[in-house]
């Protein structure tokens, strides 16, 4: 345009600029209540849109009020070319963060859905943040009018030399990817190394592995060491586990009222502690014949990893009381031990129960060992 500017284009220009702002409020405040509605839904995907929309929205009626504003301002064609380029470019990265925090988000929600705990793997969420941020920025740049074509050769020339600079971090995040792709691993499983690590997995990341012991501290592995050591998962196919207890009675017990008596309690700890399984079937084995004892398994059955402990307390403890309470005795490890003597003067002799004591005669006289 070619004509100056009037007090009447600052008039229009400011209304479209408060146009927008006030807009952006008020839909602001709206999805402030859709997100209110949105949280009582059982699925948290629309949660997760309803909030990143609260920061697209707002600005992109902001960016459509001062595109109105500089459409009626007497501009020069390559400053309004400018004007509109910016604020494009405002839009799109608004427009692209608020995709990172969706595609995110549900990403974080899948993974949590899966694994059943509140725990992430922050390895796929990191992966489609980057990604659609430079899908993005690579748009921005195609706005503005700065070619690609050569950011991208160089990008692949270069990506050799950072490959090569970067080959662990990159083996670990291959190892990561590779660990969750093949579902060997999910965050909330309890795991136990070769090494001697163990505890629950909290995070897979783009290069180690985080695990919490039952002690609450933290363990760091690296994703390539985790994939290539053996390792034991507690929660795979399945976390329900079996406990064996070893138990043994006197040889004067009526066995067939020790695997009733032990029975009921089995299915009273079952039934009443947390981390039992209510429908777990009885099992006890008599198995051996020991030097006081007579020996048996007893098969409980545990929820997850981390209940057995509390499991097998409580059912010690019943057991020892009902034990108590029915006269089955559970005798102390004992050894009869039977000692032939020679022919040994009669005043030497003890019992098998005392300590044998031969005194040397003094002056060549047999003497016996005082009593």
């Amino acid at each position: 345009m070619n004509r100056d500017l009037t007090p009447h284009d600052l008039i229009v220009a400011g209304i479209a600029l408060a146009a927008g702002v006030a807009a952006g409020l008020l839909l602001r405040l709206l999805l402030k209540w859709l997100g209110v509605r949105a949280s009582r839904t059982r699925w948290g995907g629309d949660d997760i849109i309803v909030d990143a929309l609260r920061a697209l929205i707002p600005w992109a009626a902001v960016t459509g009020g001062a595109a109105v504003a500089a459409s009626v301002l007497p501009l020069t064609a390559p400053v309004g070319r400018n004007v509109n380029m910016v604020l494009t470019a405002v839009l799109i990265m608004a427009a692209t963060l608020t995709a990172t925090r969706i595609v995110a988000g549900l990403v974080q929600a899948l993974a949590q859905s899966r694994s059943g705990v509140a725990g992430s793997a922050t390895i796929f969420v990191n992966i489609s943040r980057v990604v659609v941020i430079a899908m993005g920025f690579l748009v921005v740049l195609e706005t503005l009018g700065v070619s690609i074509a050569p950011l991208l050769t160089a990008l692949g020339v270069g990506g050799l030399a950072v490959a090569l600079a970067l080959q662990d971090t990159l083996a670990n995040l291959f190892a990561g990817v590779h660990i969750l792709a093949s579902r060997t691993v999910q965050p909330g499983d309890y795991i136990r190394l070769s090494s001697g690590e163990e505890g629950y997995v909290v995070d897979i990341n783009w290069r180690n592995t985080v695990v919490r012991h039952i002690s609450n501290n933290l363990v760091i592995i690296p994703n390539t060491k985790l994939s290539g050591t053996n390792m034991t998962n507690y929660h795979r196919p399945e976390q329900q586990m079996t406990l064996t207890v070893q138990v043994g009675v006197g040889y004067d017990s009526d066995l067939d009222h020790v695997e009733k008596v032990t029975t009921e309690v089995i299915d009273s700890v079952m039934a009443d502690v947390d981390g039992g399984v209510p429908d777990h079937e009885a099992a006890i084995r008599f198995h051996t014949f020991g030097d006081s004892r007579i020996g048996f398994t007893v098969i409980l059955g545990v929820g997850e990893f981390s209940d057995q402990y509390r499991i097998k307390h409580e059912f010690i403890k019943r057991l020892h009381r009902r034990y108590r309470a029915e006269g089955i005795s559970v005798p102390a490890p004992m050894r009869t031990i039977s000692v032939e003597q020679g022919e040994l003067p009669i005043p030497q002799q003890r019992s098998t129960e005392q300590a044998l004591t031969v005194h040397a005669p003094v002056h060549g006289t047999p003497t016996a060992p005082p009593v």
